[in-house]
């Protein structure tokens, strides 16, 4: 297992076994304690486990090597584990979201005396203690590794240090004499967790659709690849992703009267320019060349 592999394993392991732990605690202390943001948040750590298990399973199987019917090999599963990390999200935020408006509405027409228990304060802190720990390991090792999926579970634990921050101020407004305000907390919270798997599923989608990391980037790919001499313009730009590396497909327009071999090496000249340019960065990069004709463009 390379060092990237291993530090992503590790940061995986650890978030799984803090979600586990925190959402046996927020969910008994959030029934037993009369807070509904807290059980809510309860149930987001409990998704959380879920889909760290499945994030474990994507992520061995992305650490394969290459086989015969995938010779680019398994990176493309981290992108498809970040997509998943989104789709469970987005679930959770959707069920919390509409059981706490219902929550608010039964307690706007029904009396109630419960009170919250101040257990409840004491592990929202907690989390988000916790949460903000684990924020800045996962954003560093997301940092060093590329890895999508890494991305996907520090914006989660962002997502978690403002839910955590909605439990205490719904649960400081409910002593306060404002009941309501707890479960109105636990709608924030649903908000706040949509929003992040949203915001997932869109970033990781795009990576599967191969879209140009941005708009700098392949600018400067296409200005690199026209100052070769004998490029007239650059019809197509293709950009694969495969783990932290990419492969470049570009069709380039030359002089219709020199020979294949001259189009070669001018399509060799661009191919070396770009691997030095990107150094580390890029897996592949293919040129085709076609002659310059009045519809050739700039692409």
């Amino acid at each position: 297992m390379s060092d990237r592999d291993t530090i992503t394993s590790r940061t995986v392991n650890f978030g799984l076994f803090s979600n586990v732990i925190l959402a046996l605690l927020k969910s008994l202390i959030g029934i037993f304690g009369h807070s509904q943001a807290l059980l809510a948040d309860g149930i987001n750590s409990s998704s959380d486990v879920v889909y760290y298990v499945a994030v474990k399973i994507f992520m061995r199987q992305a650490n394969k090597p290459a086989d015969p019917e995938h010779p680019y090999g398994h990176r493309q599963l981290e992108s498809i584990s970040a997509i998943v990390v989104g789709a469970f999200i987005i679930t959770t935020g959707i069920a919390i979201f509409w059981e706490s408006i219902n929550k608010v509405y039964a307690m706007a027409t029904t009396a109630s005396s419960e009170q919250t228990s101040l257990w409840v304060l004491v592990i929202a802190a907690a989390t988000l203690l916790l949460k903000v720990h684990l924020l800045a390991l996962t954003r560093k090792n997301h940092r060093q590794t590329g890895n999508p999926t890494l991305k996907a579970l520090a914006n989660d634990h962002l997502n978690d240090i403002m839910a955590s921050g909605a439990v205490i101020a719904g649960v400081l407004a409910a002593r306060l004499g404002l009941p309501w305000m707890d479960p109105a907390a636990g709608a924030i919270v649903a908000l706040f967790i949509f929003k992040t798997g949203v915001s997932i599923l869109m970033e990781s989608s795009a990576e599967l659709m191969d879209a140009v990391p941005d708009k700098e980037f392949g600018e400067t790919v296409r200005q690199i690849a026209l100052s070769v001499e004998g490029v007239r313009c650059i019809e197509d730009l293709g950009v694969h992703r495969f783990g932290t590396v990419y492969t470049i497909e570009m069709t380039i327009c030359v002089d219709g009267g020199i020979s294949v071999e001259e189009g070669n090496n001018i399509a060799h000249r661009v191919e070396e320019k770009l691997l030095a340019r990107y150094e580390g960065g890029l897996r592949r990069v293919m040129i085709h060349f076609h002659p310059e004709t009045p519809h050739s463009h700039f692409g």
